[in-house]
């Protein structure tokens, strides 16, 4: 048996986390080590008890067999501890997933340009619209947008994403088989589609379970750079995304909201607090974290100026429309915008980011866009 596939039938024994891995790698030196010895030495590891060491060797067999039949047939790449290619972010945690199963490409600006968007499940119109808003922001930014495939927040940001087609990463609660809420099943495919992923520390076949849904946090705040709490009640799971991120060393942001609505409690609360900072728009993301507009990173990581943000000359026909119209008529709605323009809505979403992010144009709190320069 290879590192690789112990690393696998270690995952797939119920009880046996991050910590007691960890235990055991101690003890016997590498993952394949484990299963060159009996039940009764296993279970001398401490937290180790002899049914847990009788199901450790057990599942080195049939289960084995049928979890690699499955990855083989869901084309799916399994990183293990052992791997080169374990991405470098979740080695540096306090409790590294065991396995890291991946459908998918993980983009390569995880870590250095990406930002998790996290929030309730019962989000309202408000949170699901800012959610979207700052996913096609960060996208538009040639940001990676990482989030859970959850009901209500999680699905506006990845929809938000995909929508741009941006690249997006979807952490799971379960295994990639089993993907909830059902109804985000097409979505994922949209994912996959824009060169995104969908990732689980899970075996397969895993129900997603009250304890896996919190454990995923972990893996989302450790692949970004920021975190941002777009709604979140007094007790709900984004916060505890928030504090994993506060523990990594992450920035975390949240977006305020109406002090009577349960819904913003938490965000509201993290921003009172000092836990969190106060986020408008995605430019507070870019400035916290030095990849403001009109600037690029070289290899060196130097920051330069783009003159090219600063020249109409780069320019397409429809953003100079777009321009050209709010310079005659001052403030203007969206609707407004694509009538006269004669773009459509889904394309002028796209423009009308890119031209915010540039500060070519600036949306106004009453939802209205107007030119500044």
């Amino acid at each position: 048996m290879t590192d690789h596939e112990a690393y696998i039938a270690l995952n797939l024994t119920q009880g046996i986390g991050p910590a007691r891995a960890a235990l055991l790698l101690q003890s016997f030196g590498s993952a394949s080590a484990i299963y060159s010895h009996t039940a009764d030495e296993i279970a001398t590891v401490h937290g180790i008890t002899p049914a847990l060491a009788e199901n450790i060797l057990a599942n080195a067999g049939a289960p084995l067999e049928r979890e690699l039949e499955l990855i083989e047939r869901g084309k799916v790449e399994v990183f293990t501890l052992s791997d080169y290619g374990y991405p470098a972010p979740l080695r540096e945690i306090e409790d590294p997933p065991i396995c890291l199963y991946v459908c998918g490409v993980l983009p390569d600006e995880l870590s250095s340009n990406s930002v998790a968007i996290v929030g309730s499940r019962r989000a309202t119109v408000y949170g699901m619209r800012m959610a979207q808003h700052l996913a096609e922001s960060a996208a538009c930014s040639g940001w990676v947008v990482v989030s859970g495939l959850a009901a209500g927040v999680d699905t506006a940001a990845h929809k938000g994403t995909v929508g741009v087609k941006g690249k997006t990463v979807a952490v799971l609660g379960g295994g990639l088989m089993k993907i909830q809420p059902q109804e985000n099943v097409e979505l994922a495919r949209s994912i996959l589609e824009m060169n995104g992923a969908i990732i689980s520390e899970h075996p397969m076949l895993f129900p997603p379970t009250r304890h896996s849904f919190p454990m995923r946090n972990r893996i989302i705040s450790a692949l970004s750079v920021a975190t941002i709490v777009v709604e979140a009640g007094s007790r709900s799971g984004a916060l505890i995304t928030a504090a994993t991120a506060t523990e990594q060393g992450k920035q975390v942001f949240a977006v305020p909201g109406n002090a009577d609505n349960e819904m913003s409690i938490g965000c509201n609360e993290l921003i009172k607090s000092g836990g969190a900072a106060l986020l408008t728009s995605f430019e507070d993301v870019l400035s916290a974290t030095d990849f403001l507009p009109g600037f690029s990173l070289k290899e060196e990581h130097a920051p330069v100026l783009r003159e090219e943000f600063d020249d109409d000359t780069i320019l397409n026909e429809s953003d100079r429309k777009i321009l050209d119209y709010l310079r005659k008529e001052g403030d203007a709605q969206f609707d407004s915008i694509s009538a006269a323009t004669g773009i459509a809505a889904g394309e002028l979403s796209r423009k009308l980011i890119a031209l915010e992010i540039s500060h070519r144009i600036e949306r106004r709190p009453n939802g209205m866009y107007r030119r500044l320069r």
